[in-house]
């Protein structure tokens, strides 16, 4: 039905004629001609129908937004006047010749030009639409690209495209997992998979050394912006390859998305421990475009008779860090207060400041509520070690050191922004030297995963001191934003029955969950590594979306509901009896006596 793209049409193709296809995407009647903007995946182009063509004219006079048309023409160069610059097809205009209205559009539920408002809800509930905007249009088409470009360099280099199962069993994270209930066998569940990590390990035991896959994984969870209940991985597995070559091969592949596809050079990618992570930007995730930094003054302070900030000091996990924050002293008391409600978000109780007004003035220059409990040689101290200058203010967190790193950290990004602070456009980093555990409730979790092995250590010297073992595992950071994780694995049986004891996991759960995978590595199981990258996060920075559901076809709300098809829904009655499962009903609240 035709013989190019809309906006593929070019001077190239002056004199020809060309039949193309696509919707309205603007019509309008100017003394007599007609113009039409016709659209498609490619681009736009600008029709002209004259009256010269009655028939033709007459129907072209009848279009409205959204008309699904075929327009048969002759390739004109536009007059000079009228060249824009801003379409690819700005120098060229189609004279119209034959036109045929495939469908007719009923008025549109929402609108349709770049500077729309519709509600996000709208959007989603009449995605076909949505999905017709240019904007949203080149997000797709993008999206496709990267992950052809992805697929080339991984066969290129000898990786092989490998399916692994959807339905498969709970994970030990199994809160989280969405499940699908089985009718054979009645009662048992399937898990959809949250990554295919056990089946990727497998493919190594199995002599498959290099292993990649673009794959759907479900998580159950609470949704942010950057979260899913589906999402896409670029998944990755290699045999005999160390973590330093992982991320080496995996760096290179994503420099080349950049160069290929933005012309952007990301250069060599730094390498900065967890550790200082935490302690310099409060983040494992640190955006290096951001010139904040956190400083513990915690020694400054621990004999200060002020509480809030001795009492952090003196504890083994607490932590006083400052921030300095340049021209800062500008700030209102009502501006302070939004920080300080700000960071009570991530659990702070406050947020001490100190204004440096002038620093040649000594205590004179400074104000702050708290100065009565610093002496001159603990505030000049705490100036010195923070780099403040005047016009500057210091803004504290004082708390467990988690606290700490969340509430300041957050403050940190948010006045980088704030402030205007940001330098460059692209800051990409490894963080490394992950801690193997984390105490969440008392007890040790994972920081990565169970299969996640340690970095030179033996299981008894693993099991001697857990909390303070590093693990060989690996993110890759850009802006901020964790583009993927990895680690090397446990390929040792001894070590994977150290970790799931040092876990809580017992011999007889270990074997329920992963007696298939123990069994396995008994049978001369490779040293393996790899990485998962979140495809939907790569193509809303690459693209400067701000949501993965920008650059997903048909995603859910941040409710995981789908407007578009109202899922999720009720089951059939008889469908559940031949599963047998039994719906608990939501009870009504009751009223208050």
């Amino acid at each position: 039905m035709r013989s190019h793209y809309c906006g593929d049409i070019n001077t190239s193709h002056l004199g020809q004629e060309v039949t193309l296809v696509g919707w309205v995407n603007r019509s309008r009647d100017l003394g007599g001609v007609v113009f039409l903007d016709l659209r498609d995946r490619e681009g736009l182009i600008q029709v002209v129908y004259d009256p010269d063509l009655k028939d033709v004219f007459d129907v072209a006079s009848t279009l409205r937004s959204e008309f699904c048309v075929q327009v048969k023409g002759l390739v004109r160069a536009r007059p000079e006047s009228q060249i824009n610059p801003d379409m690819k097809t700005g120098e060229v205009e189609l004279l119209g010749k034959e036109l045929t209205i495939i469908n007719a559009a009923a008025p549109l539920p929402l609108s349709m030009d770049n500077h729309q408002n519709n509600s996000e809800e709208q959007r989603l509930k009449y995605r076909y639409l949505d999905l017709r905007r240019p904007e949203m249009a080149e997000r797709l088409i993008f999206r496709s690209k990267v992950t052809s470009a992805v697929r080339r360099f991984l066969d290129d280099n000898g990786f092989l495209d490998m399916e692994t199962p959807i339905l498969t069993k709970a994970t030990p994270e199994g809160a989280r997992d969405y499940l699908v209930p089985s009718r054979t066998y009645k009662g048992q569940f399937f898990a959809l998979p949250q990554s295919p990590q056990i089946f990727k390990q497998l493919l190594m035991m199995s002599g498959f050394d290099r292993y990649y896959q673009i794959v759907k994984c479900f998580r159950d969870e609470d949704l942010r912006a950057d979260r899913q209940p589906e999402f896409t991985q670029i998944d990755i597995e290699t045999s005999f390859m160390s973590s330093e070559q992982v991320m080496a091969k995996t760096e290179e592949m994503v420099r080349g998305l950049f160069k290929d596809l933005l012309n952007v050079d990301l250069g060599e990618f730094p390498r900065m421990p967890y550790s200082e992570a935490m302690a310099r930007f409060g983040s494992d995730k640190p955006d290096l475009r951001n010139p904040l930094e956190l400083v513990d003054v915690a020694d400054l302070v621990k004999d200060v008779e002020f509480a809030v900030f001795s009492g952090p000091a003196n504890d083994a996990e607490g932590r006083v860090a400052a921030l300095r924050i340049p021209t800062g002293a500008s700030l209102s008391r009502k501006q302070i207060d939004n920080y300080t409600k700000y960071v009570g978000i991530y659990g702070a109780k406050g947020l001490a400041w100190m204004k440096i007004n002038d620093l040649d003035a000594g205590m004179e220059g400074v104000q702050s509520p708290i100065l009565k409990f610093l002496n001159e040689d603990i505030v000049k101290q705490i100036v010195e070690r923070t780099g403040a200058q005047t016009g500057d203010i210091i803004l504290f967190g004082a708390d467990n050191a988690t606290v700490v790193a969340e509430a300041m950290g957050a403050l940190r990004l948010k006045a980088g922004e704030d402030f205007d602070l940001l330098e460059g456009e692209w800051k990409p980093l490894w963080v490394v030297d992950f801690p193997m555990f984390e105490k969440i409730n008392g007890g040790l979790h994972a920081v990565h995963h169970p299969f996640t092995a340690p970095r030179s250590v033996t299981p008894e010297q693993l099991a001697a001191d857990p909390a303070g073992t590093v693990s060989d595992a690996y993110d890759m950071v850009l802006n901020g934003c964790e583009l993927g994780g990895g680690s090397v694995r446990i390929h040792d049986a001894k070590m994977q029955a150290t970790v799931f004891d040092i876990l809580g996991i017992d011999e007889q759960e270990a074997n329920d969950k992963f007696g298939f995978l123990l069994e396995a590595l008994r049978y001369g199981t490779p040293p393996h590594a790899g990485l998962a990258f979140g495809l939907d996060r790569i193509i809303m920075l690459m693209t400067g979306a701000s949501s993965i559901r920008d650059v997903m076809a048909f995603p859910k709300t941040t409710t995981a509901a789908c407007p578009l098809t109202n899922a999720p829904g009720f089951a059939n009655p008889q469908q559940l009896v031949e599963l047998g499962v039994s719906v608990i009903e939501k009870q009504p609240e009751q009223d208050a006596e």
